[in-house]
């Protein structure tokens, strides 16, 4: 079991539903709050956007994403949202009844979220499984954590658990496969019940795949946690937004996930 603010997180309840705002936002507040609205309207339980500190994370010069027109470093630059507007999103969110969640990718971002925007759980993408430094700086903070692990090996994905899980027992795992779009036949959704077994903890998906077939049947595998990435409308453009979900879309995802719990 995890508890989320008032929410728990387990076999026991319907499936706890992320909208990954990401940077569909593209730096707009406006647009991050009409997100906020509009996931909460559709049921999903938190929405979730990114706390980026980029020279502390990244190098300036890297290889391109083919889903990138430019650098990562200046698209995030570029649409990245300041502290006084996390806080703000983190108090809209409250008065829209949906959690604020945010991914920190440094231990810096990390303690800016623990200290000024007060987060009440942290979410950790897959390309910092294997941070071991960073995954044990969050750890130490004792709050609800949900890794996600694309990208990773089950060894990886063990060790990382073993460091944290003997610090913090409020964890959760994402089995992910970190392609975007996702096709269904590398979901690889079978993947819950080996996490299941072995780790006796929530696991959940993180989910890139188009539609809502994969989260529906990983939910029939146990799941308890759905993150799917979320767009005002795909015809907007941006990073995400060819594999994001809109809002009669999420609302679908929630009424068929918890259909498919019951």
């Amino acid at each position: 079991m995890l508890k989320i603010g008032k929410k728990i997180i387990s076999k026991n309840n319907k499936p706890y539903i992320i909208a990954e705002a990401c940077i569909n936002h593209e730096g707009n507040i406006n647009i991050a709050k009409k997100m906020v609205k509009l996931a909460s309207m559709a049921g999903a339980s938190a929405i979730k956007f990114q706390m980026h500190v980029l020279d502390d994370e990244m190098l300036r010069k890297t290889p391109k994403s083919k889903n990138f027109k430019e650098s990562l470093y200046d698209a995030l630059k570029r649409t990245n949202l300041n502290v006084k507007q996390h806080i703000y999103l983190k108090k809209y969110c409250k008065i829209n009844n949906i959690d604020y969640l945010c991914t920190p990718f440094s231990r810096k971002s990390a303690d800016i979220l623990f200290k000024e925007v007060k987060v009440n759980v942290f979410k950790v993408g897959s390309g910092e499984l294997t941070n071991l430094p960073l995954q044990i700086h969050i750890a130490k903070k004792k709050m609800p954590t949900i890794i996600s692990t694309g990208m990773s090996t089950l060894k990886e994905v063990s060790e990382t658990f073993n460091q944290v899980y003997k610090i913090n027992k409020k964890i959760a795992l994402t089995q992910c496969t970190s392609i975007y779009p996702c096709p269904s036949k590398y979901s690889d959704i079978g993947v819950v019940k080996e996490y299941i077994k072995k780790f006796k903890i929530p696991i959940g998906l993180s989910d890139h795949t188009m539609g809502v077939g994969a989260a529906i049947a990983a939910v029939a595998y146990g799941v308890t946690v759905i993150e799917k990435h979320f767009t005002l409308s795909r015809a907007d453009g941006g990073v995400d937004a060819s594999f994001s979900m809109e809002p009669n879309e999420m609302k679908n995802l929630v009424i068929e996930t918890e259909r498919a719990y019951k």
